[in-house]
């Protein structure tokens, strides 16, 4: 059966020795992640993935001033896109976008969809502290909408007064930890996900869609929750906060292989709107096909977690 792996990262050596910096501290990253050659397509190959869509890796370019952004980002999605024409049918990709400028971003956001078929484009949190609610990205959003191009919003490092107040005060290793991979980067995105719906972005740009991984941030779980607390006539809203769930955003595995996790995101979203993803290299392929394989699913939902649901949505 055809396997589609949707958060999938690679970088390039510009973004190495820019704000990537921080992977070449993580023992065995950096020669995988920036492979976008024979390599990665044999990692593939062994785990059984036919597709891999590639975005750039966290932190992005969010944290840049907006000429280094804009810089930064169109030579990261050229390098990108001349892989994908190396290996079309293996590669595809989400563009990576300087959003301190929206109105580059959205221009950028648009040469690569139109010119290099990338699938969407991805926003690593926010952008020095300020979400994409803010008024101030509204081109970016518009522009997604008017294409038709997902947006896969990715974890990165809490704002600087966040880690300070929440996540200081143990050892280095473990602030870091509980800052990023361990609590802080997935409960960040969540929120974001929470200000986006609360501020009527969904209302605005009803076909808008967001992708977010790792069996969905922990905010299928609160569902029930939201729906409780936040009700429309609280928020001003058009619906539920769980319509928004069911409706504009869509939820990878990207490295959650647990079963539990993962029962209770079909039981909260629906298995329409779950695809498959690895988080490689900082999952392994393997592993998570083996997850995948693992679930006990009829032929039905298999196809649609292993490709149908990220063909539909990716246009792939």
């Amino acid at each position: 059966m055809r396997t589609i792996a949707i958060e999938e990262h690679y970088a390039t050596t510009q973004f190495l020795n820019g704000p990537g910096g921080w992977l070449k501290t993580r023992p065995g990253i950096v020669e995988p992640i920036c492979n976008l050659g024979e390599a990665r397509i044999k990692a593939m190959d062994d785990a059984g993935i036919d597709l891999a869509v590639l975005s750039l890796a966290a932190p992005g370019v969010e944290q840049l001033d907006g000429p280094s952004a804009v810089r930064l980002a169109h030579d990261c999605n050229n390098e990108l896109a001349a892989a994908i024409e190396r290996f079309p049918d293996r590669l595809a990709g989400f563009a990576t976008l300087p959003i301190s400028q929206p109105e580059a971003a959205a221009d950028e956001l648009e040469r690569a969809v139109r010119k290099h078929g990338f699938a969407g484009g991805v926003v690593n949190g926010h952008c020095r502290g300020v979400y994409l609610d803010d008024a101030h990205f509204e081109p970016v959003l518009d522009r997604a909408a008017a294409l038709q191009a997902p947006l896969y919003l990715h974890p990165t490092m809490p704002p600087p007064a966040v880690i300070d107040s929440c996540y200081a005060g143990f050892s280095e290793q473990v602030s870091f930890a509980l800052a990023t991979v361990g609590w802080g980067w997935h409960i960040n995105t969540a929120t974001h996900v929470l200000r986006i719906i609360l501020a009527g972005v969904f209302d605005r740009h009803p076909n808008l869609q967001l992708i977010i991984g790792h069996m969905g941030e922990g905010i299928p779980f609160m569902a029930p929750r939201f729906d409780a607390t936040l009700k429309p006539e609280l928020t001003g809203l058009n619906h539920p906060v769980s319509t928004y769930l069911r409706r504009n955003l869509h939820y990878t595995f990207a490295n959650f292989n647990d079963p539990a996790t993962y029962a209770n995101l079909v039981a909260n979203v629906g298995v329409e709107r779950v695809a498959f993803s690895t988080d490689y290299p900082f999952g392994s392929m393997n592993a998570g096909r083996n997850f995948l394989d693992s679930l006990p699913l009829s032929q039905r939902d298999r196809a649609r977690i292993s490709h149908r649901n990220a063909e539909l949505l990716l246009g792939l």
